[in-house]
């Protein structure tokens, strides 16, 4: 089934999440389903700026105490922190404790409130940048780790003043809100995941 794996249950499913039983979760539960929430998809653009150099699983593992360190990233709370909350989440073990992570989520929480101030919405600024659907992929190789879209939404976030948003990332994070349906031809949750992004009707985009 080439990079598919059969669990257990019966269901194929993106080799990539079955050694873990959160990472199965994360697969089935999340991954790929559409976010148009301006809060949700500001705390998963964090979380993949958090990402950089390390694995989603070590993310993932963390993520209850990244809730509590940033009031469960809440906008006008994070855009208000200041040095000392720096200082107290760089001794917070249960996060990463990397300082420019750190004050860059806080500052792209004051960019995510200009972009709400102009735009009307976060998630419909970045929804907008949605490409046509690809062609399904069927192995790991047809999943792109950058594409066009992902440059232009970074170029585009990076020009209003957002940091630790590089186009890898911000195709990482395309993945993970639903822009993009990288499940593999054959997952089990592919077509549910495509129709979930059908009836958000935000798929297809608008620059």
């Amino acid at each position: 089934m080439g990079d598919l794996s059969v669990g257990a249950d019966g269901h194929a499913r993106c080799a990539w999440c079955v050694a873990h039983p959160e990472y199965v979760a994360y697969h089935d539960d999340e991954w790929g389903r559409p976010v148009t929430d301006d809060g949700r998809l500001y705390e998963k653009m964090c979380l993949e700026g958090f990402q950089a150099g390390l694995s989603w699983l070590t993310i993932l593992r963390k993520r209850d105490a990244f809730r509590r360190a940033f009031a469960d990233f809440k906008l006008d709370q994070v855009a208000r922190f200041d040095d000392g909350d720096v200082e107290r989440m760089l001794g917070d073990a249960g996060i990463v404790r990397h300082r420019g992570k750190i004050e860059a989520a806080i500052a792209n929480a004051a960019v995510v409130r200009e972009i709400q101030a102009v735009e009307g919405s976060f998630a419909d600024f970045v929804w907008a940048f949605a490409p046509p659907d690809a062609p399904v992929p069927t192995r790991f190789a047809d999943v792109p780790a950058i594409t066009e879209a992902s440059t232009a939404l970074s170029k585009e976030l990076r020009r209003r003043g957002a940091r630790f948003v590089g186009p890898t990332t911000m195709y990482a994070l395309m993945q993970a809100m639903g822009m993009v349906n990288d499940h593999l031809s054959g997952c089990h949750v592919r077509d549910a995941v495509q129709t979930e992004r059908e009836l958000s009707h935000k798929s297809g985009g608008r620059r």
